[in-house]
């Protein structure tokens, strides 16, 4: 049985993930805001056209404050406890850099210290 190769019309360089889900952003439980709208508004100023933004209910990892996952070819990022206005900034201007280069940069090392993992290898 083949496959069918689908393709989109847009080369995506990368896809940000930026959880409001049942913690992140939740201010009720002492969470720091995630600015979403501000960051809808600033990517679609930008005109970010191939690094896609999506504001998405919860990834996942409930115990570590606002996550943001970031996939593209090289692979995919965590970010955890973001908790400053400043590194949603750095994450739209890493897209800007990226979008301007046609290619996934390094995360600059505001966003970099806050990879976290996510996986574990089992102990079998």
């Amino acid at each position: 049985m083949s496959i069918a190769q689908i393709s989109t019309k847009r080369k995506v360089i990368a896809h940000v993930s930026v959880c409001v889900g049942c913690c992140c952003g939740n201010t009720k439980k002492g969470k720091p805001a995630v600015p979403d709208q501000w960051l809808k508004e600033e990517c679609a100023r930008r005109l970010l056209k191939n690094v896609h933004l999506s504001i998405c209910g919860c990834l996942g990892p409930c115990d570590v404050a606002n996550v943001v996952k970031v996939n593209s070819a090289e692979g995919e990022i965590w970010l955890g406890d973001l908790q400053q206005f400043s590194q949603y900034r750095d994450l739209a201007d890493w897209a800007s850099a990226c979008h301007r280069a046609e290619r996934a940069l390094p995360l600059p090392s505001s966003l970099a210290r806050l990879q976290m993992e996510l996986y574990r290898a089992s102990s079998a």
